[in-house]
């Protein structure tokens, strides 16, 4: 399965919360193909800069992305137009509305803990959903 990972499972390890242990597990699946976007990628920056956590961001980065199989996906600036029109559709916020724009283009399965993808056509699955199938 091709999956796109949604910023709140990756902060749900990085914060250590209640279902960090669903998320480590699901990433350490190697049949499945693992996918951020450039946009989760920023808000986790933005977060840990306004912490002043700067090592941790660097960290984070090598071992997601540099040392690791997850790979990148960004939108175009035409994709934008989806981005606006989508969270209209949707009633989604600009970050959600990214993150389901490229599952879409993509062909990616959205994997997230918000119930907010749940308004939308392709939904979403929690991490304990994609355990249970395999």
């Amino acid at each position: 399965m091709r999956i796109l990972i949604d910023t709140n499972i990756i902060l749900e390890m990085l914060l250590e919360q209640a279902k960090a242990s669903a998320a480590r597990q699901l990433l350490s699946q190697s049949t499945h193909e693992f996918f951020v976007t450039d946009f989760a990628i920023h808000s986790i920056g933005l977060l840990f800069f306004r912490q002043k956590k700067y090592r941790a961001f660097e960290e984070f980065i090598d071992d997601l992305l540099k040392n690791s199989y997850v790979a990148v996906k960004s939108l175009s600036i035409d994709d934008l137009g989806t981005v606006s029109s989508d969270a209209q559709k949707f009633n989604l916020d600009f970050d959600d509305a990214y993150q389901y724009v490229a599952a879409k283009k993509y062909d990616l399965t959205l994997v997230s803990f918000d119930r907010d993808f749940d308004r939308t056509e392709r939904g979403r699955k929690t991490p304990a959903e994609i355990l249970e199938a395999l």
